[in-house]
């Protein structure tokens, strides 16, 4: 039997994916209406965490932070049996993921932190991606379970923490990339372009395809032969910003990078590729 604390967008879909699969569900939410919801289809609702995870195998967790998951484990504990396996799959801190590992082996316990890249309907239909790292151990002998939630579970190795580091790591791209494309859209506002010519230009050009490559290049530390040179590129982001401005609709993003590349520029690194911005953080 399998318990299930946290019942959101995403824990919602990863309790019915797996009623469908034939487990038994047990399930808690700190809003029981949210957990109520699972019900029909065959979850058993709790009112204490404690009450949902007695008897179960493994416990799934999806929760806010690294506070909400040591209070409601701790809620938990006098339900758990010895040897119960707690899979985590909130995104939290390295240092709290290294914590909880440690704390719950001592208390005779198996902890994994496995968060995930994956919207609701990723967890409702078993795919999207799952990280895990850690004890090698506990590692494979819960990948089969784990497989079987998603798409793809990415393994980063030994250390323990590493899960927590990659998922913010992504994350940290998610909330870039929609700040730039915020950034573009005030920017498209200013000009007085349709929101429809940007859809054009992106239908037809995917700069994403290039992100491995680009990728590479900023983490190769070398950035001569420039496909655009870092001075030509801050002169395009004064001219987005001085557009933005005179439309009264400052950017977010865009001055940041723009701070980045006066300093670069100051120290002798205008001529170079613009992917130098990555050369500080190497």
């Amino acid at each position: 039997m399998i318990a299930y604390l946290g019942t959101g967008l995403l824990g919602k879909g990863f309790v019915r994916a797996l009623l469908a699969k034939g487990h038994q569900v047990n399930v808690w939410n700190r809003t029981r209406a949210k957990a109520e919801e699972l019900a029909q289809y065959g979850a058993v609702v709790y009112d204490t965490p404690a009450q949902a995870v007695a008897g179960a195998q493994r416990i799934h967790m999806t929760l806010r932070d690294d506070d909400s998951v040591n209070e409601v484990l701790q809620a938990a504990r006098p339900g758990m049996a010895s040897g119960t396996v707690i899979i985590d799959h909130t995104t939290t801190s390295v240092d709290g993921a290294k914590e909880r590992t440690a704390f719950w082996k001592d208390a005779g316990f198996t902890y994994l932190h496995a968060p995930v890249f994956m919207g609701p309907p990723n967890s409702l239909e078993s795919t999207g991606y799952m990280l895990v790292s850690g004890d090698r151990k506990v590692v494979a002998d819960m990948m089969p379970a784990l497989e079987k939630m998603t798409g793809k579970v990415l393994d980063f190795g030994e250390e323990t923490g590493r899960a927590a580091a990659i998922k913010l790591a992504g994350n940290l791209f998610l909330i870039a990339f929609t700040s730039g494309i915020s950034d573009m859209l005030s920017l498209a506002k200013s000009t007085g372009t349709p929101v429809s010519d940007i859809t054009t230009l992106f239908n037809e050009w995917n700069p994403g395809a290039a992100l491995p490559a680009r990728l590479r290049r900023m983490a190769s530390g070398v950035y001569d032969s420039p496909s655009w040179e870092l001075a030509m590129a801050r002169k395009d982001a004064g001219l987005m910003m001085a557009e933005a401005d005179k439309a009264n609709r400052p950017l977010t993003v865009i001055p940041a990078a723009a701070a980045v590349m006066d300093k670069l520029i100051a120290e002798g690194w205008g001529n170079a590729d613009w992917s130098v911005i990555a050369k500080d953080n190497l």
